[in-house]
């Protein structure tokens, strides 16, 4: 429910610019798949997206959706209250969305 508010609150430029991306959630990423980030064990990973960026989408048609995955126990794990949940979750799809746009974790920092 929460993923769905975060996304229902994007402005309508953006939420009509979503294109071929699908978001999930799921409970806690896989030891392999953090790995295969090259990320510790212990990493606390919130969001994750699989995809083409639309930026890079050239003779793109035919292809799988993108995937936009927000992990739930480890925003559960950081946050002492149901707004802090509410606010990381909004931020974290927000943030995998700015991936499927094209941005990058620096632009993203900014």
């Amino acid at each position: 429910e929460l993923v769905k508010e975060a996304i229902d609150s994007l402005p309508e430029e953006f939420a009509k610019r979503l294109n071929n991306v699908s978001v999930v959630v799921g409970d806690t990423p896989s030891q392999e798949l953090l790995k295969s980030l090259k990320l510790p064990a212990w990493a606390l990973l919130f969001g994750l997206y699989q995809g083409v960026p639309q930026t890079k989408r050239i003779g793109y048609s035919g292809i799988l959706p993108d995937k936009i995955t927000i992990f739930k126990n480890p925003i559960e794990r950081i946050s002492r209250t149901e707004d802090e949940i509410k606010a990381q979750v909004k931020a974290t799809v927000i943030h995998e969305i700015g991936h499927h746009f094209g941005l990058s974790e620096e632009d993203l920092k900014k």
